[in-house]
């Protein structure tokens, strides 16, 4: 007789335990970078709430061969000037899974569901035995405490394996180490410096220090002094909610009527909400009924009522902009930029969420391959995310998007070419993320079609300037052609004609007049396009600081004009054209002068 098997039940810490690949550690080179990026964004996170200036410090160093084939051992120490934990809360935060403060509050924090950092632990338990070694420091600490601290995977809970004191010089912060199987991938999207600086250019105020195995220290600083202001966390709308979710939430409430709780616990109902309800066939005394007391036809009573109600859209009161001008700022913190146009929309509603999209394309002076396709840096919150580029809602409102209208490459059904950057943040209390490892956001069609008007925006700023340069490229090729030919044309005629000298400079005159009326025209839609470049560097500056100069004054603005220096009043324009027909025709210039001679 077949034994019957038994059912048992595992934690939350076996769970991922066991499927630590869902969670960003798939392999040795991704277990880095999750490494480092769990640590760095829990410091931004406390840094942000506490009203720091964030200074965070990444250390990582080979310390010698992994117990894994073809791993290496590696020391990752990530040290911030935040708050500092208490010792208690660092067992939870380092030790146990799904303890956050900010689990379900609907804020635009970047971690969410306390899962990354505990996965980390378990990581380097499971390759070097060892768990997180931390070091900690509140204002109220004499000194600061250190202390090792593993995960029991058995009962999801964190385990204080030891404790000491010491001095550090900091008055406060937390510094975390791990020493774990891993490989060090350095360039390329999945690479770390990719990383750090894609979170400083989502991070203005974040000043970041790192050095990577043998590597000179590198020091990004920061390029403002304003924290961002994280918007209060927002109440669920029900017309996000599936009903799963719905009866679940009723359970935080206790002992309230269903009127109050729908009031209370989500947004955008209201007493004339309710009364809609009533008047659609839902019973009055069912919504002065006990939460507690409701059962599931009750809740689907209530719930379909609630899907037929005319709601408001959810408030975008909660979502965090970073801002044009702190993002133009940072933009030019990537590399030696010739240009740049950065968008921040309006807060919109996408599938009944607040999102904000911002966006920002940079030209690199360091990179002058054009067929190469463009760097597409994707931010989730003010996270930078590098794997599964081609599910992600931002590569697919990139890819749809007609750049050949703005002056760039692109083949059909991909990201044009050329040596830009390009950046889009999606900022929003209620992403939805396509797994828990949060690589790549979900693609739905309001959002794409919100990421595909800001993109716009962001080029027809950018067409503005490329036409600049092609206006200017056409008047100098113009100007050569003739310089080249016009002269030889003119005295084989006069030869093949036997025309005297007077009729050459008379044939010279006119080919000048042509040539100025030629010019003129080129001169003209140079002269418009100027003003919008002008413009849009008069705009440039007021964002960062960096003002043009004056009208008819040389200027040097490293955005727009690196390489030369061009002076733009109208008299230099109009001194430029002459100057052009003066070296082309000589014998103009003597009769000029013999002309202005005559009449003084």
């Amino acid at each position: 007789m077949a034994k019957t098997p038994t059912i048992t039940s595992a934690s939350s810490a076996e769970y991922f335990a066991k499927n630590l690949q869902q969670v960003g550690f798939s392999s040795y080179t991704k277990a880095a970078l999750t490494t480092i990026k769990e640590a760095v964004d829990n410091s931004l996170d406390a840094c942000e709430d506490a009203g720091i200036l964030p200074e965070i410090t990444v250390f990582i160093e080979k310390v010698g061969e992994g117990t894994a084939k073809n791993a290496d051992s590696i020391r990752i120490r990530v040290e911030d000037n935040g708050p500092g934990l208490e010792v208690e809360d660092v067992v939870k935060v380092f030790g146990e899974y799904l303890a956050s403060s900010k689990f379900g509050r609907g804020r635009c924090s970047r971690g969410q569901q306390g899962i990354g950092i505990s996965a980390v632990t378990t990581w380097a338990q499971l390759t070097s035995a060892r768990g997180a070694t931390i070091v900690t420091k509140t204002k109220k600490m004499r000194k600061a405490v250190q202390c090792v601290v593993e995960v029991d995977i058995k009962h999801n809970r964190g385990t204080l394996k030891s404790k000491d004191t010491l001095e550090w010089g900091k008055d406060q912060g937390l510094a975390c180490e791990f020493v774990i199987d891993a490989r060090i991938q350095l360039n390329g999207e999945g690479g770390l410096l990719a990383y750090l600086n894609g979170t400083t250019l989502v991070n203005p105020h974040l000043t970041l220090r790192y050095k990577i195995l043998d590597q000179d220290e590198v020091t990004i600083p920061r390029v403002t002094d304003e924290i961002p202001q994280i918007p209060d966390a927002t109440d669920p709308h029900p017309h996000t909610m599936k009903l799963g979710e719905f009866i679940a939430h009723s359970h935080l409430f206790g002992r309230v009527s269903v009127g109050a709780w729908l009031k209370k616990g989500f947004s955008r109902i209201s007493d004339g909400v309710l009364k809609e309800m009533k008047t659609g066939g839902l019973a009055s005394a069912l919504l002065d009924k006990s939460v507690d007391k409701a059962g599931e036809e009750d809740f689907k009573k209530v719930f379909a009522a609630l899907q037929k109600a005319k709601l408001m859209a959810h408030s975008t009161t909660s979502v965090l902009s970073i801002g044009e001008t702190a993002l133009a700022k940072s933009i030019q913190r990537v590399g030696q930029v010739d240009f740049f146009s950065v968008v921040s929309r309006k807060p919109a509603i996408c599938d009944f969420k607040p999102v904000l999209v911002e966006t920002a394309i940079a030209r690199l002076l360091d990179r002058p391959s054009e067929e190469e396709s463009v760097t597409l840096l994707r931010f989730a919150n003010r996270v930078p995310l590098q794997f599964d580029k081609s599910a992600c809602a931002m590569t697919q409102a990139a890819e749809s998007v007609n750049w050949r209208a703005y002056g760039l490459n692109q083949p059909k059904g991909s990201l044009p070419l050329g040596p830009y950057i390009m950046a889009i943040s999606v900022v929003s209390p209620f992403i939805k993320f396509k797994n828990a490892s949060k690589e790549t956001v979900d693609a739905s069609d309001e959002l794409v079609e919100e990421i595909r008007r800001t993109l716009i925006q962001a080029g027809q700023r950018l067409s503005k300037y490329i036409r600049r340069e092609t206006k200017e490229a056409d008047l100098e090729k113009k100007r050569q052609h003739i310089e080249m030919f016009a002269p030889i044309l003119v005295d084989g005629a006069c030869r093949i004609t036997g025309s005297p000298q007077s009729r050459r400079v008379k044939a010279l005159d006119g080919l000048a007049k042509i040539l100025g009326r030629d010019a003129a025209l080129a001169e003209q839609e140079l002269e418009v396009a100027t003003r919008h470049a002008e413009e849009a560097v008069t705009k440039m500056g007021e964002m960062t600081g960096i003002l043009p100069a004056a009208e008819g004054d040389e200027m040097e603005s490293p955005a727009l004009f690196p390489a030369e220096k061009v002076k733009t009043g109208k008299a230099a324009v109009k001194a430029r054209a002459a100057k052009a027909q003066t070296e082309l025709f000589p014998e103009l210039k003597t009769k000029k002068e013999e002309k202005h001679g005559h009449r003084r």
